[in-house]
């Protein structure tokens, strides 16, 4: 067996804790930005939303290195894992940095074409914090990449103990900057940057530091563009970029449709979200840890181990998010209550979070962990195309005729993204069962 159910705790635990503390980040700004208002809050969440379009093309690059090299690392060709690390790093940093000057240039036509005729409090914290994001989006994919890289590895610790020091960093800026010097939205901002700044440059003193590690980067600077390689991050990067971006699009969409129904809806949204994007933070780390170890097994030309060990792996998703959705739906007036809402606010917070919870438990790991099975055995277009025909018919036109047909709000726009999690359930366990993602080829 590749990997003993010790290899895949070491590789799990560490992604799990990693992915609680990404989202304090975002807990952290938007819980200490209450205090200056709801108008901050939603100029946060707003943002917050063009930003994952974005950022989801460059942690597409980031899936499409971690695929590749694992491959490599399964076929015993580690020069050629080093190679695609480089060029991963390269990749993803172009991108980057093209995105960042697109966010600066064209912010206030971004902010207006896309939420429309917003409050202008809302408008201009959202014009502060989008400035701020842009800057940190460079930092941010050398960051994912090099997380990558060591998922890849099997080493997940390095990118926990990492993110342990970006939060800290992020959290004591945001307590300086937001109650100390009064800054708000502009302070939580600051505070995100400077942290992400930190994690890239850990991320490139490791990778060029240790030669005896499994992948390393060596000579950085010196530019090495190899065709071939870049071809296959590009054959799982794009595919998966694409339906990240789609997927943002649609949530964009619908985050606009949220915006029309006034502060309180986009308020109550934005609370609701931030809990419980925690709900399903065992699925995302096994989910990354579904592309090494598939990965890992696809490259080796394991395919029984590679299903066995995606069988593992989501009963590792369904154990671990049932006990964590457990714990917060207990406390999720006591969450509510942090966020200094009106009452109209938080009753609806807290009809969402509960909602929620409960459908997540049952539907959310195969919808959204098991395709990652899938990736990692270069099934990408597959996933792409079920997707972005979910995203399209489930969640946005059945979000406009539950929430404005119907006139249900805000809730109608979650039912209707459970109702895309379906949809996306049915076709992505048909297509692993039926075993087609083992005839599909990524490595020359």
């Amino acid at each position: 067996m590749l990997f003993s159910k010790q290899d895949l705790r070491r590789l799990i635990i560490p992604l799990i804790i990693e992915q609680i503390l990404a989202v304090t980040i975002g807990m952290a700004d938007t819980v200490m930005v209450a205090s200056v208002g709801e108008a901050a809050v939603s100029g946060i969440s707003l943002v917050d939303s063009v930003n994952q379009l974005l950022i989801n093309i460059f942690s597409a690059m980031a899936t499409g290195g971690a695929v590749v090299c694992s491959q490599y690392l399964g076929r015993q060709e580690r020069n050629h894992a080093c190679d695609a690390a480089k060029q991963l790093l390269l990749g993803t940093t172009v991108l980057a940095l093209i995105l960042m000057v697109t966010a600066l240039l064209g912010r206030d036509p971004i902010i207006r074409i896309v939420f429309g005729d917003i409050e202008a409090d809302v408008f201009h914290n959202a014009q502060i914090y989008m400035v701020l994001s842009a800057i940190s989006y460079p930092f941010l994919a050398i960051y994912n990449a090099g997380a990558a890289l060591y998922r890849s590895m099997g080493n997940s610790k390095i990118s926990m103990y990492t993110s342990v020091l970006m939060n800290l960093v992020n959290i004591g800026g945001n307590a300086l900057t937001i109650f100390v010097f009064q800054m708000g939205v502009a302070g939580a901002g600051l505070a995100t940057l400077l942290s992400r700044a930190l994690g890239a440059v850990i991320m490139m003193v490791l990778l060029t530091r240790n030669h005896t590690q499994s992948i390393y980067i060596q000579r950085l600077f010196h530019l090495e563009f190899r065709p071939q390689m870049m071809k296959s991050i590009l054959r799982i990067g794009i595919p998966n970029g694409l339906e990240n971006s789609v997927f943002q699009v649609g949530k964009v969409l619908v985050q606009s449709l949220i915006s029309s129904f006034g502060t309180t809806a986009i308020a109550a949204n934005a609370v609701a979200s931030n809990i419980a994007s925690m709900m399903v933070l065992p699925g995302s780390a096994i989910g990354l840890a579904m592309i090494t170890v598939v990965g890992r097994c696809v490259g080796a030309k394991d395919y029984d181990q590679a299903k066995h060990y995606t069988f593992q792996l989501m009963k590792y998703t369904y154990l671990f998010m049932g006990i964590l959705d457990v714990a917060l739906l207990a406390c999720t007036p006591l969450f509510v209550r942090l966020y200094n809402l009106t009452p109209e606010t938080a009753a609806t917070a807290l009809w969402l979070m509960i909602f929620y919870g409960i459908c997540a438990f049952i539907i959310w790991p195969s919808s959204f962990v098991l395709p990652n099975a899938l990736r990692a055995a270069n099934d990408v277009r597959y996933t792409m195309i079920v997707s972005i025909v979910s995203m399209w018919l489930c969640r946005i036109v059945a979000s406009y005729i539950l929430a404005r047909g119907l006139q249900l709000g805000v809730k109608g726009v979650w039912i209707a993204m459970v109702l895309d999690w379906v949809f996306r359930s049915i076709f992505f366990i048909v297509r692993f069962q039926r075993g087609k993602w083992r005839e599909k080829q990524l490595l020359g």
